[in-house]
């Protein structure tokens, strides 16, 4: 029976709070269908992601989503909510936590936006990365979605009417005489689990908001553990698919590719003409593709523009396509590729990189349910789903997890795992 229901605003944030459940043996679904009908959920699941996929939304068809999700939830029986929210304020924040304070009916929704680990950090209401600023980091470059505020009320407050406090020290508001938001400062992953035990004792985990951080903390206080998912041998080779543009993305597929990775890059044309892979032009780059990864153990699908190669953004620009359609449709055109390298029977393990990225791949393949395994390293999660009875395995990542070398070390981890494999048989 479902006892925690997580509500993402993208694919791979949902897998990589997902996880969290999972690694501690929880039985976890994430489903990618908002619309899904909450009683056909298996009695042995404990916990369902659903990626709502409100991150593009307007602020509006956020908080109404959100808003109807969190109402079915509470008819359906399910006692504990989580919001799990962007680590960088991605997103429509200020909308989705009120909609879920007023759908719970709740006086108070206890966000801790935190994830140390990671490098995210909360101080005095203001949220920083690796110690700067949020609207000051990469993520306030980023060209889709630039985060421009690092207060964290104000970026609730630009959304919403809902009163937001911050709590420092280590507490927890009781009893506010309004509905409110209440933001909480951390530092460290201890400050993380002393108020997550402080709300348990008081009664404040049945509604949350938070990234993965928060979300790491919870399953031994909601009583959500069990047998582990062993981890599956890796098919030999990695491919790694690229639909991010963060700049953290970037700089680990520089890297991978000065570290015996082959790199292929996707032309503006390629990536943004509609029925183009149903050209002659399109037939012959997919038989190319198919055969250029069978003999590449290392392989980097991507979709960035070379330094000195053609401008996307020009192309999109000159055949008058908007900035929302053109994440679309390289979303579209990557998610494609994948599919007919899977369907040409590639035997690669898969990286996908960006949420929207591995959600263009889940439509094309029309698989809306997936289930986390564990995470190969922090913000990297293995996840299996289904096709025609056959398992598959696949890996994702946010475009903003990692060090520079990550996309080396999963070479080398998966490798290693085969020979122990190997060793062990």
């Amino acid at each position: 029976m479902v006892s925690l229901l997580v509500i993402a605003d993208d694919f791979t944030g949902a897998l990589d709070t997902g996880v969290k459940f999972a690694s501690g043996g929880a039985r976890v679904r994430v489903v990618t269908d908002y619309e899904y009908a909450f009683d056909q959920v298996s009695n042995q699941v404990q916990v369902l992601v659903m990626d709502a996929e409100t991150r593009h939304l307007s602020s509006e068809g956020a908080y109404e989503r959100v808003f109807h999700i969190v109402k079915q939830a509470r008819t359906a029986g399910i006692p504990f909510i989580y919001k799990k929210t962007d680590s960088a304020l991605r997103g429509n924040i200020g909308s989705e936590l009120s909609a879920v304070l007023a759908a719970t009916e709740g006086q108070v929704l206890h966000f801790l936006p935190a994830f140390p680990k990671m490098g995210r950090t909360t101080v005095s209401g203001v949220h920083y990365i690796d110690g700067v600023p949020v609207h000051d980091s990469v993520f306030g470059k980023d060209p889709f979605e630039p985060v421009k505020c690092s207060d964290i009320q104000e970026v609730i407050a630009r959304q919403s009417d809902t009163r937001t406090c911050v709590i420092s020290d280590g507490q927890v508001l009781k009893n506010p005489k309004e509905p409110t938001i209440a933001v909480y400062d951390a530092r460290t992953d201890e400050e993380l689990q002393t108020i997550a035990a402080a709300l348990k004792q008081s009664g404040g985990l049945e509604i949350l908001a938070g990234c993965a951080g928060m979300a790491e903390t919870l399953p031994q206080l909601l009583g959500l553990e069990g047998a582990k998912l062993p981890i599956p041998e890796f098919e030999p080779g990695l491919l790694v698919a690229c639909g991010s543009v963060n700049p953290i993305t970037k700089g680990q597929l520089d890297y991978a590719a000065q570290h015996g990775f082959e790199r292929i890059r996707l032309t503006p044309e390629q990536k943004l003409e509609p029925g183009y892979f149903e050209t002659e032009g399109g037939k012959a780059l997919v038989e190319a593709l198919v055969s250029r990864v069978r003999n590449t153990a290392f392989v980097i699908l991507d979709t960035n523009d070379a330094p000195a190669g053609p401008d996307t953004l020009v192309y999109a620009e000159s055949h008058g396509i908007a900035l929302d359609d053109l994440r679309v449709r390289i979303t579209a055109a990557l998610g494609y590729l994948v599919k007919r390298l899977v369907e040409a029977g590639v035997r690669h393990t898969m990286l996908i990189t960006g949420g929207d990225s591995l959600l263009g791949f889940m439509n094309q393949i029309q698989v809306y349910e997936i289930m986390p395994v564990c995470e190969m390293m922090p913000g990297t999660v293995l996840s299996r789903f289904e096709i025609g009875g056959r398992t598959y395995e696949i890996l994702s990542k946010s475009g903003g997890f990692g060090g520079e070398d990550l996309m080396v070390k999963l070479k080398e981890q998966i490798m290693g795992n085969r020979r122990r494999e190997r060793d062990a048989g």
